[in-house]
């Protein structure tokens, strides 16, 4: 999650960077095909809302479908302290039904505030799908919402990470995040700019996966994520979501797939 300026990136040079969309290449699983979701309403074909369980003893929250919800066209997903099933505090998330392969995904959000909370939008799948642990993040961390951290896991193993700076703070307005992968590199974007490239064939993950949005805290890791100390309820908000499947027409005017494919 490190500050880089903006610069302006042609369309024809950016192509170039990417060496152009290349062949597209089936997933095994990938049942999601491409969509803008602008959240008008929370549609339940497409989002299944967590509820009633939490991801393990470093997770201080309950998934609750009350800290979820829909108003003036953005999605919010709120930490407040609710005491729910084995936690004090609830926390709010979402997952899509399907899963999508390789393409180019995108989220307009702006984040919470706290130590000890994490903003994240990714994309998972694993051991629960009967699948290998592969994942690729976008993790704001609220003791510091000026920076984004960048990771992916392959079959369970991360330690990927990459700090990229967020100008003027991802919790102070909306914010562009985005990442374009291929078979054979993962592309990260802020703001439309391009922040960090993956390439290593071993640090690339190549399963299909679920797409989440979600606000969690923690009260075991510190170290990573800031020592919790609840001021308040907070939230993430979501002003929309895309996907575009590889070699498909951009969804949206400013999406950064209208760039590369």
């Amino acid at each position: 999650m490190t500050i880089l300026l903006k610069q302006a990136i042609g369309a024809s040079a950016l192509l170039a960077t990417l060496g152009g969309a290349g062949p597209l290449a089936a997933q095994d699983g990938a049942s999601g095909t491409s969509f803008v979701e602008e959240f008008d309403r929370l549609d339940t074909a497409r989002w299944y809302i967590s509820d009633g369980w939490n991801n393990g003893k470093h997770q201080n929250c309950t998934w609750s479908k009350d800290q979820v919800g829909v108003e003036d066209g953005r999605l919010l997903l709120s930490f407040d302290a609710k005491p729910s099933g084995e936690r004090q505090y609830a926390c709010g998330e979402v997952q899509t039904v399907k899963r999508y392969g390789y393409g180019t995904y995108e989220v307009r959000m702006k984040t919470a505030t706290g130590a000890g909370l994490n903003s994240a939008f990714f994309t998972y799948i694993g051991p629960t799908d009967k699948k290998p642990h592969d994942e690729i993040d976008f993790e704001v961390l609220g003791k510091d919402t000026s920076r984004v951290q960048l990771n992916q896991y392959i079959a369970g193993k991360g330690g990927n990470e990459k700090l990229v700076p967020v100008p003027g703070g991802a919790d102070k307005g909306f914010n562009d995040y985005a990442f374009v992968w291929q078979k054979q590199s993962l592309r990260y974007y802020v703001n439309g700019a391009l922040v960090h490239e993956v390439t290593d064939p071993k640090k690339l993950p190549n399963h299909a996966q679920k797409i989440f949005l979600s606000i969690w805290g923690t009260d075991t890791l510190s170290d990573w994520m800031g020592r919790f100390a609840f001021s308040g309820p907070t939230r993430v908000e979501v002003e929309r979501l895309a996907f575009t499947a590889e070699g498909e027409p951009c969804q949206f005017d400013g999406s950064v797939a209208c760039l590369v494919n």
